[in-house]
């Protein structure tokens, strides 16, 4: 089951649908024009996701990685900074000619912040492609444990300090599970509607079922 869906193994179910979806990014960055290099801020990103993308070498591209702590990088059209994904101020209005975002807004603790980084996104960018996982999917896809979303939350974390699910060891101290099982408030397309209203819906579907949303407009 973990490496069914685990994106960091790729033959993973996660994995497929990230190379897929990247390019129909890659078709909506093509509608971008610019006279000059093209600049995309990756809110929550690093630059191996580029890589294993193989999106690294485009020298008409420049991608700035938005992160809590900025990280070094090796290529010429990446630089990173440090800063906060519901408070952008230091960028004026339509700054960046694109604003991308994968798995990031689901882990602001609160929908109140998720709606900050909505509206800091369709502000500072000219265009956007957020894209989160879907709140009703059955398999939580940060403990790759089913309808883990659901349960109560002291069984989240109890779940989170006691078994090694994907990418979260087991918490020992309480607290610690505790907070990682508040950081994620997975949304629904109604909820990634109403943060976007003005973009289109880019849906992934598995077995019938919506495995995540994607907002974006070009």
């Amino acid at each position: 089951m973990i490496k069914l869906f685990n994106a960091n193994y790729r033959s993973s179910v996660n994995q497929r649908f990230r190379e897929k979806r990247f390019r129909f990014f890659k078709d909506c960055l093509g509608s971008v024009k610019s006279e000059g290099v093209i600049t995309i801020l990756d809110v929550g990103g690093t630059e191996s996701y580029w890589e294993n993308m193989n999106f690294t070498s485009d020298d008409s591209v420049h991608i700035t990685l938005l992160n809590l702590e900025a990280t070094s990088v090796t290529h010429s059209n990446f630089s990173s900074i440090s800063g906060d994904a519901s408070d952008l101020s230091r960028f004026e209005d339509k700054h960046f000619d694109v604003v991308f975002s994968n798995s990031v807004i689901e882990h602001l603790f609160t929908f109140e912040a998720q709606q900050q980084m909505a509206n800091e996104v369709r502000r500072v960018g000219k265009n956007c492609f957020v894209q989160t996982p879907n709140y009703y999917f059955p398999i939580e896809p940060h403990w790759v444990f089913p309808c883990f979303q659901f349960l109560p939350f002291w069984f989240r974390v109890f779940i989170t300090r006691e078994f090694y699910l994907d990418a979260y060891d087991p918490a020992k101290r309480g607290e610690m599970a505790v907070q990682r099982v508040k950081e994620v408030v997975l949304l629904t397309e109604k909820d990634m509607k109403g943060l976007f209203p003005e973009a289109k819906v880019y849906r992934e579907m598995v077995f019938g079922l919506k495995k995540s949303i994607t907002s974006y407009f070009f």
